[in-house]
């Protein structure tokens, strides 16, 4: 039977209310705006009825007078269903719970680092328990070293299981786990060690108490009530997930989840939430700085514009050309492209990379097949992975199709009338049953716990079977050659299981550099469309703005190196990019040989900034504002938290500043950030969703600005208390709605405008609750963000031919595929302290029949000589990559840029 319907009425507290079928009372309760103490319930998690604590009365009738206590998260609503949340019993029975639960807690509050925005504080103010009468001696227990990121204090736990259900059974980690004896539980590891999951970052939030708290924040503490917030979007992949940026005394403190009910959710990757520290980092660049006719760049503390020679390096008899990035804003690049024109604008990313990332936008633009989001990939109920180690590459996607695990499952248990809801008894009758979920790569990853089948390949190999899938779908599509039994026999069955699927997902991306790959996968979501099913296709990019760089025009890196080589290039204008991770050393040594004067806008001091003559410090995204566009089209918006120091600019301020000396001081039109969006909007209309769906500087909520700083923020006057005790003005931001101030209307702001979250009564991360329309749904008003694509209906399928050309390998040749790692492989990400003691070290990985023909074993120094690249690195071995393959990883400190795949030979050293 469906558990889903018509709306149903139920009675709370005397008064009839309209719900949806389906829901637990608790969460119900909690979407109408009642406030129901809890612990172990969490809506992405479901209901166990662990803590006992979201107590409410149930009559049978409304003759019934004395009722009986029940646990809300574990009632079913149904029709003409009678509670009371108020009566008195009920609330002293609350009361004893959290009673007992803090007889063993420590009266350490003042020195917590949750305090302030502790979920347990707010539980215990709302059930009621303010006296403590417990006089005996505490259990104690010892607390654990678990790495780099998350602190650890047993003796505030309260036994919730919150922190063991999330790390296992949502994002499938093993290391951590609950251990007890009577009275005695433990949530740890087996030893001290490093959390080894992804996402052990979300028990920060996930935990209610100060169990699991964020350690990167606790070296730079400051009180939750003194940060000053901004909306924003995480920079480390193409996922686009929202974040909360905190601020005080000018450093970026903290990143936090912000919910989206379309792509995050509750939760953040690791990477996402801990990478933030590169904006801190001791190699930021804050000061222009100059060469001036040295071979040195000297720090210019004075207007670097007012240079003669950079004012001459800008005269508009000088042929420039400018470079974008797809980690820089729309909006910057846009000002750089108007700068130099379209014909002297470059993308900033290899010809490869360009080349596949249009074809996937232009795909999406024309296409049928939808691209799902976050959530609808999470409710998939049959996968197939191609060539894309997605824990590495798109670490929340992967989450997503952790879950999409549990579709089938979760479909059948609902026939038999067992509620999503109710975790223990999900999971009990779904027992090892999953939903089909096929992967297909080089070598082995994460989410192969998960697979029912887990095919390991060469990229052709991983073509073929995709392009064979589609040709066993549907008849109109093409067929490899010579597809073997090793490709055919689990060709037939991914095929079957697509067919159907209610909802197939295909996921494929560019960073493993095979178009054949790509082509195989838009093949497979065509050939499911033409036999009627409804199939979702998700494109991994390599970026935070790659989609959105893709929408402007413009050449590639090699297109530039190439036209440096032919013509004179007076002034190279190079925006957030460090081109040493886009090609090899010599093109780029080349590329500024022949250039007259390099003008570098970035962040951090990277090869590419040394090289410059003009060095300008940019922004980063928690000191400026710009928008992304994530990998399904989504268009989001950033805001800064932190006021950067006066030498620091947006990308697109410094160009605006450039760009007016190129003119002679001509008044521009790009002088303001809205200005900006307009031109781009009018000049690209398929952008136009960025001006007409995102709030822009002039909107109010009642005449006022919304403020970034919470209504108990208690700093303003004492945070400058060292340099002068009067009160500066309030810092001004003319490009948001945002105030720098608490002054405001902090209410319901439009969901992509919040920057904190607070209700009455709710201090901590909880008060999302009243921010949605109900637990695990949509936040009011929609979730953030404008799709820029839309779905559009073709009459037929456009099919791609199979052109696969397997490399021939000679004696003593191995091909080197490109390896991905969450921790070193992102640039920015890599700087931050607390990720670099996550980075391995630079290795190559192949087979273990390789290693022996080879003469090599496990740590030994190799020579790779690939692509007239030639350097040294150590090696590892084992049999979860294929044979003939070695994997070199991608951008890890250490590793010179090479495009994969390619050709190598290896010598033991």
């Amino acid at each position: 039977m469906s558990l889903e319907g018509a709306m149903i009425k139920i009675v709370i507290d005397g008064k009839l209310y309209d719900v949806k079928p389906g829901k637990n009372l608790l969460e119900t309760c909690l979407g109408l705006g009642m406030n129901i103490p809890h612990f172990c319930f969490h809506p992405a998690l479901g209901s166990v009825g662990a803590c006992r604590l979201c107590a409410v009365k149930k009559f049978k009738d409304e003759n019934d007078t004395r009722g009986r206590i029940i646990m809300s998260c574990m009632e079913p609503v149904a029709e003409g269903l009678i509670i009371s949340i108020k009566d008195p019993e009920t609330i002293a029975f609350r009361a004893s719970v959290i009673e007992s639960l803090m007889t063993n807690h420590p009266h350490d509050c003042p020195v917590c680092d949750e305090g302030g925005e502790c979920h347990l504080q707010d539980m215990t103010v709302m059930a009621g328990h303010n006296y403590r009468k417990f006089d005996f001696r505490k259990r104690t227990f010892k607390n654990q070293d678990l790495g780099p990121f998350i602190s650890h204090e047993m003796n505030r736990c309260i036994e919730c299981y919150r922190c063991v259900r999330f790390y296992r059974d949502y994002a499938g980690g093993t290391d951590l786990s609950v251990f007890s004896a009577h009275n005695h539980v433990y949530f740890g590891r087996h030893e001290d060690g490093i959390l080894e999951n992804e996402f052990s970052g979300n028990l920060v939030e996930v935990c209610p108490t100060g169990v699991f708290t964020d350690k990167t924040f606790k070296k730079h503490f400051t009180r939750k009530w003194d940060l000053t917030n901004s909306p924003s979007v995480c920079v480390h992949c193409s996922l686009g997930c929202n974040t909360i940026a905190s601020e005080r005394y000018g450093s970026l403190r903290r990143i936090m989840n912000r919910y989206n009910g379309a792509v995050n959710g509750y939760f953040l990757c690791d990477r996402g939430r801990f990478g933030y520290e590169f904006v801190n980092s001791e190699n930021r660049l804050k000061i222009p700085k100059l060469k001036a006719g040295s071979k040195t760049q000297q720090e210019n503390s004075g207007n670097i514009l007012m240079n003669s020679s950079f004012k001459e390096s800008l005269s508009e008899n000088k042929r420039i050309i400018g470079i974008g990035s797809p980690r820089a804003s729309l909006e910057s690049n846009f000002a750089l492209l108007s700068l130099t024109g379209r014909e002297n604008f470059f993308h900033g990313v290899s010809g490869k990379e360009q080349y596949l990332t249009k074809k996937i936008s232009d795909f999406l633009q024309h296409g049928s097949i939808h691209t799902p989001s976050l959530r609808e990939a999470g409710n998939a109920d049959a996968v197939l992975i191609l060539g894309e180690d997605l824990i590495n590459t798109a670490p929340m996607m992967g989450l997503a199709v952790r879950q999409a695990a549990r579709t089938k499952p979760k479909e059948k248990a609902g026939i038999k009338g067992v509620h999503e809801w109710d975790d223990n008894a999900l999971r009990e009758m779904a027992q090892q049953e999953k939903s089909p979920v096929y992967i297909a790569t080089p070598y082995a990853n994460k989410l192969d716990d998960i697979a029912t089948i887990a095919f390991r390949g060469t990229n052709p190999d991983i073509a073929y079977l995709g392009f064979a899938v589609a040709s066993l779908i549907s008849k109109k599509a093409p067929a490899p050659d010579k597809i073997t039994r090793v490709i055919n026999e689990p060709a037939a069955e991914i095929a079957s299981s697509l067919l159907s699927a209610k909802r197939p997902l295909v996921v494929t991306g560019i960073n493993n550099g095979t178009e054949d790959i790509l082509n195989a996968a838009i093949n497979i979501a065509e050939a499911l469309s033409e036999e009627g099913s409804k199939p979702m296709l998700s494109f991994i990019l390599p970026e935070c703005n790659s989609m959105g760089l893709s929408l402007l025009p413009g050449q590639s890196v090699d297109d530039a190196v190439q036209l440096s080589q032919k013509e004179k290039i007076d002034t190279l204008i190079i925006l957030e990019n460090d081109l040493y991770r886009r090609v090899d050393k010599k093109a780029a040594d080349d590329l500024f040989e022949r250039c007259g004067n390099v003008i570098v806008i970035d962040q951090l001091v990277g090869e590419t900034a040394q090289k410059a003559d003009y060095l300008l410090p940019a922004a980063t995204f928690a000191e400026s504002q710009g928008t992304f566009v994530n990998n399904e089209g989504r268009a989001q918006r950033f805001y800064k938290a932190v006021i950067s120091e006066k030498n620091i600019m947006a990308g697109w301020q410094w160009i605006t500043g450039l760009t007016a000396i190129r003119k002679n001081g001509r008044q521009t039109t790009n002088t303001v950030f809205k200005d900006i969006v307009t031109r781009l909007t009018e000049e690209f209309p398929l952008l136009a969703g960025i001006k007409t769906g995102i709030p822009d500087a002039g909107f109010r909520v009642l005449n006022t600005k919304i403020p970034r700083q919470t209504i108990r923020f208690s700093g303003r006057t004492a945070i400058n208390a060292h340099i002068n005790v009067n009160e500066r003005k309030p810092l001004q931001d003319p490009d948001s709605p945002l105030a720098f101030t608490m002054e405001g209307q902090s209410e319901r702001p439009p969901s992509s405008l919040v920057p904190f979250y607070w209700t009455p009564g709710w201090n901590s991360v909880q008060a999302e609750y009243a921010y949605l329309d109900e637990p695990n749904g949509e936040l009011k008003g929609g979730n953030p963000g404008v799709l820029l694509f839309k779905d559009r209906n073709t009459d037929h399928a456009a099919f791609f031919k199979p052109k696969i050309i397997k490399q021939k390998i000679q004696p003593g040749e191995i091909t080197v595929v490109p390896v991905f790692r969450i921790f070193g492989s992102e640039e920015l990400s890599s700087d931050s302290p607390s990720v670099k003691q996550r980075i391995p070290e630079p290795f190559i990985y192949f087979n273990q029949d390789d290693a022996d023909s080879f003469g090599i074993t496990n740590g030994d120094q190799v020579k790779l000589d690939i692509s007239g690249t030639s350097f040294k690195v150590r090696a590892y071995s084992d049999y979860n990559i294929v044979k003939g393959l070695a994997g070199l990883p991608v951008n890890l400190p250490g590793v010179q840029y090479i495009e994969l795949p390619a050709k190598g030979i290896l010598n033991k050293v």
